[in-house]
């Protein structure tokens, strides 16, 4: 009998620190979303294997105050899901607020406003375990060396069944620092498992780690460890902060990043089993796997997170985030199709990376043409939009006003290091205020731009080669501007997102 198989990634883009659960015959899984808007994706599967985005838990990042500007490595780290009372509950930490906890009755919400579980700087990777058989709860968290001075370690709490409140000051349950040739624990998943209490967690580093099993008798501790995937032979570095599920046939199955540089954290679905003495074993005797039969569930249809948009009556799908918390009036709606994004006055006009009102989303990490038509309706001198690749440098190429009131195609860059943006290529009239642009992202995310003002599609400037953020991969946005001024600037219209593989 032959067995259909999958290849890694499952998730090829940047769906940083996945977590997953079963609720029944359904697979849900939720990722960093660190300081983009609306924050905590949720994915649904059916066989592990092909995923759609169906929401988001988080409206809005809290407080509010210190979301009004992108952060863009800061805000949601590592989350946790888990299905408890019959409810989906999420804990994550933001490094410099604490770590926090949203609960819902249904996937798809309503989801509580976020709650502050224990507040603290440095406190990241919570995960919440109830254990009804003793009506016990408790709470394991990692740390962040550049907030509280301290890492490598996990830190127990027992929390009160109703996940508010922390019972007790925690304990140190973990030290890697006594243990030989371990560094940079995080992550850390908590499970109860054949009598015993089971840490799954990273270590090494994200791009150079491994991934660690922990066991213990009670949840206290003392713990006993085991390295239980490593990148071994292949080219799966850093294998890292996965997730342990079973199917109801009783497979279990492990998911972990893979990171990418500018792609980001890419998503890999391994085999997992147990071995004679209870310890787990996963993909191909602790080394990744790339190729693999399909988990033992139902066949579904091929399917993957959206990215294309039509954006019909001026509302943009799930897969779109803003770089910041959203203010009203930035996408306006209406009875067409197509995006219209305001010219938000603003002064950070030479530098999207301070821009909150950039709507973003995930470079896919594959080779790519991205695709969008764009009319500038401002009559604003300055006024801009356009399509950027946005990292730690960034490029984009769209409209500007001329202050002789011409549109003019512009295509514009700044490096990691630089304050200001300067042009990539010289600029040439848009005589009819439109443009088509096109981004080829081919190997290693080295993007080349493309326009067409209505002539013919030309090459414009030099081959860009994407960068990530420090913990981000990179994006693709869109966005609309205006400097600092009195009244309405006018806006921005885009139509028909397109990405579409260059294979």
């Amino acid at each position: 009998m032959t067995h259909e198989t999958y290849t890694n990634p499952v998730l090829n883009a940047d769906w940083s620190d996945p977590d997953i659960i079963r609720v029944g015959d359904d697979f849900y899984l939720t990722a960093s979303s660190f300081g983009r808007v609306p924050g905590l994706p949720l994915l649904h599967s059916r066989d592990l294997v092909n995923w759609t985005l169906v929401g988001h838990a988080l409206e809005r990042l809290e407080p509010a105050a210190e979301f009004t500007t992108p952060r863009h490595d800061c805000g949601v780290w590592a989350p946790a899901l888990r299905y408890h009372d019959e409810r989906f509950w999420i804990f994550w930490g933001d490094p410099d607020q604490g770590i926090f906890q949203v609960n819902a009755p249904e996937i798809r919400g309503p989801w509580t406003r976020p709650h502050l579980l224990k507040e603290g700087k440095g406190l990241i990777d919570p995960c919440p375990l109830w254990d009804d058989d003793h009506d016990e709860a408790y709470l394991v968290h990692a740390w962040a060396k550049s907030r509280a001075g301290i890492k490598n370690r996990l830190t127990g709490h027992r929390m009160h069944p109703d996940g508010t409140t922390l019972l007790d000051d925690g304990k140190v349950i973990v030290d890697a620092d006594r243990i030989p040739g371990w560094f940079t624990l995080e992550g850390p998943k908590l499970h109860v498992h054949d009598g015993w209490f089971w840490i799954l967690a990273p270590a090494g580093g994200v791009e150079t780690g491994w991934q660690g099993a922990f066991r213990s008798r009670g949840f206290f501790g003392p713990y006993e460890e085991k390295v239980v995937l490593e990148q071994g032979d292949t080219d799966v570095n850093g294998p890292h902060q996965g997730a342990w599920v079973s199917t109801p046939s009783g497979e279990d199955w492990f998911l972990h990043f893979q990171q990418r540089g500018a792609y980001g954290r890419l998503v890999h679905l391994q085999p997992m089993r147990w071995d004679d003495d209870g310890w787990p074993v996963i993909g191909d005797a602790g080394a990744p796997v790339a190729v693999h039969r399909k988990p033992d569930l139902p066949p579904q249809p091929t399917a993957a997170p959206a990215t294309d948009d039509d954006f019909p009556g001026g509302r943009y799908g799930r897969q779109w985030q803003w770089t910041a918390n959203p203010q009203d009036g930035w996408a306006t709606h209406h009875s067409g199709d197509g995006l219209r994004l305001t010219c938000a006055r603003t002064t950070d006009t030479d530098d999207l990376r301070r821009l909150p009102n950039l709507l973003t989303q995930r470079l896919p990490a594959e080779p790519v043409a991205v695709e969008v038509e764009l009319r500038l309706h401002s009559q604003e001198v300055g006024a801009r939009a356009g399509l950027a690749v946005l990292g730690d440098a960034y490029s984009w190429i769209g409209l500007q006003r001329g202050a002789d009131g011409t549109v003019m195609f512009v295509h514009r860059f700044a490096e990691p290091v630089a304050d200001r943006e300067r042009d990539a290529s010289e600029p040439c009239p848009a005589p009819s205020g439109r443009v088509h642009l096109r981004i080829e992202i081919g190997t290693n995310a080295r993007c080349r731009f493309f326009y067409d003002v209505g002539d013919g599609q030309r090459p414009s400037g030099q081959v860009f080669a994407a960068t990530p953020w420090r913990w981000v991969g990179a994006l693709l946005g869109l966005f609309a501007l205006a400097p600092v001024g009195t009244g309405h600037a006018g806006a921005a219209g885009f139509a028909r997102f397109r990405i579409s593989s260059l294979h």
